[in-house]
């Protein structure tokens, strides 16, 4: 069954505003990656217990800690990197979030150069996260190891815990030119636990609504539906901003690509 999430500070940076669009909507899950304007990481514990009470108080829940880990330079200090993912271990468990997302270090164009650094480091962070009641979820991301489907593979592989999951994003793949359907899910559909729901194109490298653009949603949806998939369709449509640390939807836009992401379940039958 999918469930559907999304990433609210898309929305807005005040909570009030990013839970009424999704209530409204029917949705009763928070990717939590930003509020007030804050980095989850960086709330206070009294700003994660605001946080709490209002999702409680409305019935909303987290589906993951929308964390930023692993979207630093490969060559930049681990520690202090590794104190912030035990910081999201925490709020996880605080949140009692199913997910963290992550991912596996920005290596300048030079990915075979860096692999060993890298996979030390996601192994440190694996190995952090040993005995939390959490699902870890790479993201491909451009730039990042992970940034293509053998990659992502070759860090599911190489990570080989069933702790350690895939979070497929099929926008994120056609900007670094791959066919997310046709390429990448064959590759990865086995290890695949959560979405991000977000189309893009070919041809400008523009962001759309899921089904159209190049992303192949309908047909990675249906395959996953298929074979029984149960977990989360996170929207984060970056129809008015997408950058590098993240994107932004203005709340009419984000109702368009909630509507067009229904419009693709219904097709397939899983409304």
């Amino acid at each position: 069954m999918f469930t559907l999430t999304g990433f609210g500070d898309e929305i807005s940076p005040e909570l009030g505003e990013q839970l009424d669009l999704l209530e409204s909507e029917g949705i009763r899950h928070l990717d939590l990656r930003g509020v007030w304007g804050k980095n989850v990481l960086d709330l206070t514990d009294a700003e994660a217990e605001r946080v709490r009470s209002e999702l409680e108080r409305r019935g909303l829940r987290v589906s993951a800690i929308a964390s930023p880990i692993g979207k630093v330079g490969i060559e930049e200090p681990f520690e202090p990197h590794l104190v912030r993912f035990r910081r999201a271990l925490d709020l996880a468990e605080f949140f009692a979030a199913p997910f963290i997302r992550l991912f596996s270090f920005y290596v300048y164009g030079e990915a075979p150069r860096y692999r060993e650094h890298v996979m030390a480091r996601l192994q440190a962070l694996a190995e952090a996260a040993e005995g939390r009641k959490v699902t870890i979820g790479h993201e491909n991301e451009r730039g990042i190891y992970g940034d293509l489907p053998e990659r992502c593979l070759d860090i599911i592989q190489t990570i080989n815990r069933p702790q350690w999951r895939t979070i497929f994003d099929p926008a994120n793949y056609v900007l670094d030119g791959v066919r997310p359907f046709t390429d990448a899910y064959p590759l990865l559909a086995d290890s695949i636990a959560y979405l991000h729901i977000k189309d893009a194109r070919f041809s400008d490298h523009s962001i759309c609504p899921a089904g159209e653009g190049d992303g192949e949603v309908r047909e990675v949806l249906a395959a996953l539906h298929q074979r029984g998939f149960d977990g989360f369709l996170s929207l984060e449509p970056h129809l008015s901003v997408a950058g590098r640390s993240g994107g932004q939807t203005q709340p009419e836009l984000f109702r368009v690509a909630i509507r067009a992401l229904r419009a693709l379940l219904r097709e397939i039958g899983a409304e």
